[in-house]
């Protein structure tokens, strides 16, 4: 009678390994399906090395910081030549781990010097309807058939001046891709047609800019976020962050601050959104979504000051902000009053945004170590820290309950040890 009992319950719950805990299908875009690196009632492996928990390791062709899509059956990823002369697009099977496709999409005739700590491949792609869109800044944006590998569409109409090289993924809003494009000389957001590449709408920066170009760049992927049924675009750019509506660029509201080059992507929660505002002198501000215009003096919640990060974005677990500095410094921040509640000293270097799952906070280094804290604890601490051979600039993806993490060569899937 038990056994039955346990038959009858796995099959209601769809699961074949553990009835508890849910499957993550697909990652369609940077930081998974919601955008912000949050998975929920997924166990997700906590030890592992180069000689345990790995299920397969293969060694990608090419250079990237782009993190992995997929959808639960192929990861797609961007890669490059170290000289940025090809920018192409490789798969995985992620069964078995083996490469299928290694499409070349652009062959640029000049390359933009890039930041050293850059690629020519940054931008995560985006998955939709059996399609991969890719961007790689400057030197263009393409649509590709995952069956056929065939190209569908190239767009070359925007050219930018990063200064630095790319660094913004797009993101999808029902039929329209979106491009956020802050260069040295001109500052936009672009959304084309998905299913051919043309231009649904443009929208120009409104805050004036600084006179010195350097201070126009931005490098910051948005957040698309529901408030009361309006869709928002919540894009942070140099010196100033915008919500728009996806639907039609419409500006909805805007603050100001003093930061460029910004990088991190936005969080958002119920009526709040955190972001971090970029060099020389980073700050997190805290702004409430149901404002209409300059919102500077009526919206900002609260700002905080202390070891911000340049590149990794926040992320908000419940009533907590949680960031993590380039540096190794974490810090857990109160999002009703923008107070700090505990400060860690993860140690190491960190590009990677935070990944969020049952509980624990996953971190990578560009040592290649993950160190995994409980965000909860009155005093957090290092739960456990597994280290991997390369350097871990890209994202975390997770498909099942396995992580999938890419180093400067490889890309594994990691489950747990038996």
């Amino acid at each position: 009678m038990d056994r039955i009992c346990s038959a009858i319950f796995v099959i209601v719950c769809g699961l074949t390994a553990s009835p508890l805990f849910a499957q993550v299908k697909t990652w369609p875009q940077f930081r998974g399906a919601g955008g912000q690196g949050i998975v929920s009632n997924v166990s997700l492996p906590t030890e592992w090395s180069e000689k345990e928990g790995i299920v397969w390791k293969t060694e990608i062709p090419g250079f990237g910081h782009s993190s992995p899509v997929h959808d639960g059956k192929t990861c797609w990823l961007t890669t490059a030549s170290s000289d940025g002369k090809i920018l192409g697009v490789v798969s995985v099977n992620l069964a078995d781990g083996k490469l299928d496709k290694n499409i070349t999409i652009f062959e640029p005739n000049t390359v933009e010097e890039i930041h050293h700590d850059n690629s020519y491949a940054s931008p995560t792609p985006v998955l939709k309807g059996g399609r991969l869109y890719v961007h790689y800044g400057t030197d263009g944006t393409a649509c590709i058939d995952c069956e056929s590998g065939r190209i569908v569409w190239r767009n070359n109409d925007f050219p930018v001046e990063h200064q630095g090289g790319p660094g913004s993924s797009p993101v999808i809003f029902e039929d329209m891709l979106i491009l956020t494009l802050d260069g040295a000389q001109q500052q936009r957001v672009v959304a084309l047609d998905i299913q051919d590449g043309t231009v649904r709408w443009e929208r120009t920066r409104s805050a004036p800019q600084r006179p010195n170009p350097i201070t126009h760049r931005a490098f910051s992927t948005p957040l698309l976020f529901e408030v009361d049924g309006q869709m928002q675009l919540i894009s942070p750019g140099a010196d100033q962050c915008h919500a728009y509506n996806p639907a039609t660029g419409e500006e909805l509201w805007h603050v100001r601050y003093i930061g460029f080059s910004t990088v991190p992507c936005p969080a958002a929660v119920g009526n709040t959104a955190v972001f971090c505002t970029g060099y020389f002198q980073p700050e997190l501000w805290a702004v409430k979504l149901d404002g209409h215009g300059d919102v500077t003096k009526t919206h900002r919640a609260w700002k905080f000051r202390g070891p911000i990060p340049d590149i990794p974005s926040p992320m908000i677990i419940d009533d907590l902000v949680v960031i993590i500095s380039n540096k190794g410094v974490a810090t857990g921040i109160d999002l009703e009053t923008g107070k700090r509640k505990w400060v860690l000293r993860v140690g190491g270097n960190f590009s990677t945004s935070p990944l969020y799952a049952n509980g624990l906070l996953y971190l990578c280094s560009e040592e290649g170590v993950t160190k995994i804290i409980d965000p909860h604890m009155k005093k957090p601490r290092i739960v456990k820290a597994n280290r991997l051979n390369g350097s871990i600039k890209a994202s975390l993806a997770v498909v099942g309950s396995d992580l999938l993490i890419r180093t400067d060569t490889a890309l594994y899937r990691i489950g747990k040890s038996k």
